[in-house]
């Protein structure tokens, strides 16, 4: 009884010596989530095929053939706006995180998963685009995807781990109403798959856009 005693204390000493230090270079946790991303990006592209036919033989047919691909190229350009505008938002959290610790990085490495796996939710989907469970998959990826980012960021903010700055509570409330709300909006769109697949992938990239391209953009810039 006193020698298992002995090893659990052993054993807890250990873990909770190698805890504290674990997980605290905020930069290797970047480092890698670059690196899924652009992997992630990369793959997306290569799930595109170019049409392969024998009965190609002028540019009519080849039109033909390039309208068929046309839903893997909707997909694909809906899963790339999907990738940047959660690269973007996991590298504004790290614009104010300056701090880490084992549990933060493994937030954000199962961030990461989900990153990994949007390259098969986007083949799934193009492969059965006009199945609602399609939809539905390609839902749940970047419902987690939104959920373990504003639990990353939960996190870094009840742990202190942000830099100092004046404006702390209005960053806090900004990052964390963008994660709820595309994440509801996101949601809304799944729905709509009951009535038809294509128009919920239409709103989803109406959303996608909003969030990559805000409107006061053009009137900015353009107008």
């Amino acid at each position: 009884m006193g020698v298992r005693v002995l090893l659990r204390t052993t054993m807890f000493s250990l873990t909770s010596g190698y805890n504290r230090f674990a997980g605290l270079d905020i930069n290797r946790t970047k480092s890698i989530a670059d690196g899924v991303f652009a992997f992630a990006l990369t793959l997306l592209v290569l799930g595109l095929s170019i049409p392969v036919s024998t009965g190609i033989s002028g540019e009519h047919q080849l039109w033909l053939q390039l309208a068929l691909i046309g839903p893997s190229l909707l997909v694909y350009f809906m899963s790339f706006i999907t990738l940047g505008n959660f690269w973007t938002g996991h590298a504004v959290q790290y614009t104010y995180i300056n701090k880490s610790d084992r549990n933060l990085t493994w937030i954000s490495l199962f961030f990461l998963m989900f990153v990994s796996l949007v390259p098969f939710s986007t083949a799934l989907l193009s492969g059965y685009i006009t199945f609602r469970t399609a939809i539905a998959v390609y839902w749940i990826n970047i419902l987690l995807l939104g959920l373990l980012l504003l639990l990353h960021w939960q996190y870094a903010w009840k742990n202190d781990f942000l830099k100092q700055d004046p404006d702390r509570e209005e960053i806090n409330k900004a990052i964390r109403n963008r994660l709820i709300i595309a994440e509801l909006l996101y949601t809304g769109a799944a729905l709509l798959s009951v009535i038809s697949t294509y128009l919920s992938i239409a709103l989803l990239i109406a959303i996608q856009l909003n969030y990559a391209v805000a409107p006061s953009f053009f009137r900015q810039h353009f107008f």
